[in-house]
């Protein structure tokens, strides 16, 4: 058998997983569907966020990722190793390296945890590496320097914000805000103002297709179907772009309140660097529309979009393990 090592980006909203000397090879949903009568997982990925909001009562679809943290270690577990094998199954590497990334905030009792669950999938070696600094890598970012780069990588569960210096992070913080909420932020708004419920498929698509947080038009409209609260009858409604906006409020300033905060415990030098620099956006939150304009009107400071943020923090993995030396250097 050949052995082969592998980067895992163990997103609350997508799993991504590289392998080297291959490139990525798996982009699924972090989605399980299970059969409630036994508890037997009955798909896990792609194929069970297609069921979402179509399933019978005995079926039921769960994330096992909450907030960047696993909520259900079974559950993950399972869901990683069918990703592992469905990569493995035209390969034949056994027992690679694993390195994994998480978010900033993660404990040493969840870090025990995941090493645990990946060795019990098959891992060879276990590394664990935060994703602002993997984000950063796969953006292109060159963190080796003493010079002040901050990141801001929106994923689906949280938001990691950090300044990285001499290859390591000097300051972060990741809060619970993030793409997911501010698609419960769009289902909130259209349930108070339009008394219509409108499912989570319908509520990503008005996210990554309509939705604006930055002057937003009262003019534009974009049809909607749910269902009438007060009749219980299927119903469409047109909402205004500005009506996004108006949701999305809230979540964006406590992210641009975070970023602040961390700015304001950044070291002077290494703030007078992101002055000139300004900061980078990685995760699939950052695509939101008028995101980029909205953070430099507040921070009066550059803003720019990693070239791929969605795949920012598995490119990063690829940097890393194409590095033994660094890799090896982890503890």
């Amino acid at each position: 058998m050949l052995y082969k090592d592998i980067g895992i980006d163990l997103g609350t909203a997508n799993v991504l997983i590289y392998v080297k000397g291959e490139g990525i090879v798996l982009n699924e949903p972090s989605v399980v569907m299970i059969d409630t009568k036994d508890n037997s997982v009955l798909e896990v990925g792609k194929g069970a966020k297609e069921m979402i909001g179509k399933t019978p009562r005995d079926i039921k679809i769960v994330r096992p990722m909450k907030n960047g943290v696993i909520a259900d270690f079974e559950l993950t577990e399972i869901m990683i190793d069918r990703f592992i094998k469905k990569v493995k199954a035209s390969r034949t590497f056994f027992k690679p390296r694993v390195l994994i990334c998480c978010p900033s905030s993660v404990t040493e009792v969840e870090k025990n945890a995941i090493v645990e669950m990946a060795e019990k999938t098959g891992a060879r070696k276990v590394f664990l590496e935060e994703e602002p600094k993997m984000a950063a890598l796969g953006a292109g970012i060159k963190i080796n320097k003493a010079i002040g780069n901050m990141v801001v990588d929106i994923g689906g569960g949280t938001t990691d914000i950090a300044v990285l210096s001499l290859n390591d992070i000097v300051i972060s913080e990741s809060i619970n805000i993030a793409g997911n909420k501010f698609t419960e932020d769009i289902i909130k708004f259209i349930k108070e103002k339009y008394e219509t419920l409108i499912g989570e498929k319908t509520a990503e698509d008005i996210k990554c297709n309509f939705a604006n947080c930055y002057r937003a038009s009262a003019k534009k409209e974009y049809k909607v179907k749910g269902r009438n609260l007060i009749t219980g009858l299927p119903t469409t409604i047109r909402i205004t772009e500005k009506d996004t906006e108006r949701a999305l409020t809230e979540s964006i300033n406590k992210v641009v309140k975070e970023i602040i905060n961390i700015l304001d415990k950044t070291p002077p030098e290494l703030s007078a660097d992101i002055v000139d620099k300004g900061l980078v956006l990685t995760g699939g939150g950052s695509l939101l529309k008028g995101l980029q304009n909205k953070l430099k009107e507040e921070l009066s400071i550059p803003v720019l979009i990693a070239q791929s943020p969605l795949t920012c923090v598995i490119e990063g993995t690829k940097v890393l393990l194409n590095d033994v030396k660094k890799l090896n250097s982890i503890v």
